[in-house]
């Protein structure tokens, strides 16, 4: 049997880079409305696996593994540090935001009622972020603009 050199194991492992696309991923956002673009995204790729062991541990969801107000609040700390402008600044839950995450056999956006009026561009960014190849929208309460964490509300 022959066997590739290192140089030519190097550049078929080169050649083979423009194949390797995202899988879809689970994460959260936030939304600039006036730019009209995601920002502080924070996303992982959702492997087979990872669907699987939820599965086998009973888990309907497999979620993105951190809450947008501990993000928000690394983000204004670091910029604070580094002394920089940022838009994680003010109450974090008064920013659109979302979660994408995968329950059962499909992917959801979890967002408030901001996003009805925007579904349709928020769809195309959301599928080019997180290479969804479909999601639905699930409007909930949680994520309406004023509403947080149920821990922030003690």
């Amino acid at each position: 049997m022959t066997q590739l050199t290192p140089s030519q194991h190097a550049a078929q492992m080169e050649s083979m880079k423009e194949f390797d696309t995202s899988l879809p991923c689970i994460g959260i956002f936030w939304y600039d409305m006036e730019a009209n673009e995601l920002f502080g995204v924070r996303k992982q790729e959702l492997t087979p696996k990872k669907v699987e062991d939820a599965a086998e541990k009973g888990l309907p969801f497999v979620n993105y593994p951190q809450l947008h107000r501990q993000v928000w609040a690394k983000e204004y700390y670091r910029a604070q540090a580094k002394h920089e402008d940022t838009k994680f600044t003010g109450d974090y839950t008064k920013v659109p935001r979302g979660r994408v995450t995968w329950n059962i056999d499909k992917f959801i956006v979890l967002v408030g009622h901001w996003a009805e009026p925007i579904q349709e561009q928020l769809t195309v960014l959301l599928e080019q972020e997180f290479a969804l190849p479909y999601f639905e929208f699930v409007y909930d309460r949680h994520w309406d603009l004023g509403h947080g964490w149920s821990g922030d509300m003690k």
